[in-house]
């Protein structure tokens, strides 16, 4: 049992294979959960990411399945460090987000629960493409600072509920959001945390976040 995880949930470590390669994952299942969250990471991060794990508690503790994964493998990330392309590779992260949300529907603990993306920064952009490709698949979209331009004309596609996170001083994205917002055309929020940046880095800003996603995730997944 891990100290930082809800009671009664147990923290495993999961590998799917997709493309030819193992992407590892954690995996976190509470006995009284209806959906479960699939993280998609950012530009530069991975499942370890501190942000992304608190959010991930407070979604536990709120009784939602989570799976924290690497969309790349140790040696793409390697690789990734020194070009810095493949964390732009939306078409390869969006594929393997649709193929770990495959997994998800055959794994005993997770096939019965329904599915959300919480993307940050790219990783929010493979979401909703993936979203876009799969809409069956998917109840809910949250994007954590998230690039949803990057998905392009996938945006008209996307059906499932999607709330856009952004932070109030964070205004290159704050317009980006808000051009991707006028093209999507399922339930669509947009919720800017007061006094925030880029990565939430302010008191209470990372919990605000934590708590929208959470409440937009519980929503849907009834």
């Amino acid at each position: 049992m891990q100290g930082n995880l809800t009671k009664n949930s147990q923290e495993k470590l999961v590998v799917v294979t997709t493309d030819s390669v193992r992407l590892e994952g954690n995996l976190v299942v509470p006995p009284t959960a209806q959906g479960i969250v699939l993280f998609a990471h950012g530009s530069g991060s991975s499942r370890h990411s501190p942000r992304n794990r608190y959010v991930a508690k407070v979604m536990q503790q709120a009784g939602l399945a989570t799976l924290l994964f690497d969309l790349l493998t140790s040696e793409e990330e390697r690789i990734d460090l020194r070009t810095r392309h493949l964390r732009f590779d939306i078409g390869l992260l969006a594929s393997r987000l649709i193929d770990t949300t495959k997994w998800l529907a055959q794994y005993p603990d997770t096939r019965n629960l329904k599915v959300g993306y919480f993307g940050a920064s790219t990783g929010a952009s493979a979401a909703l493409i993936a979203a876009a490709d799969k809409p069956q698949a998917v109840s809910a979209i949250v994007s954590r600072g998230g690039r949803p331009d990057l998905a392009g004309t996938a945006l008209t596609r996307v059906q499932a509920p999607t709330l856009l996170i952004v932070g109030g001083y964070d205004v290159p994205v704050i317009a980006m959001n808000q051009e991707a917002m006028a093209q999507l055309r399922s339930e669509k929020q947009l919720q800017i945390v007061p006094k925030a940046t880029h990565l939430f880095e302010e008191p209470g800003a990372l919990e605000a976040v934590a708590q929208l996603a959470t409440q937009w995730f519980q929503r849907f997944f009834v």
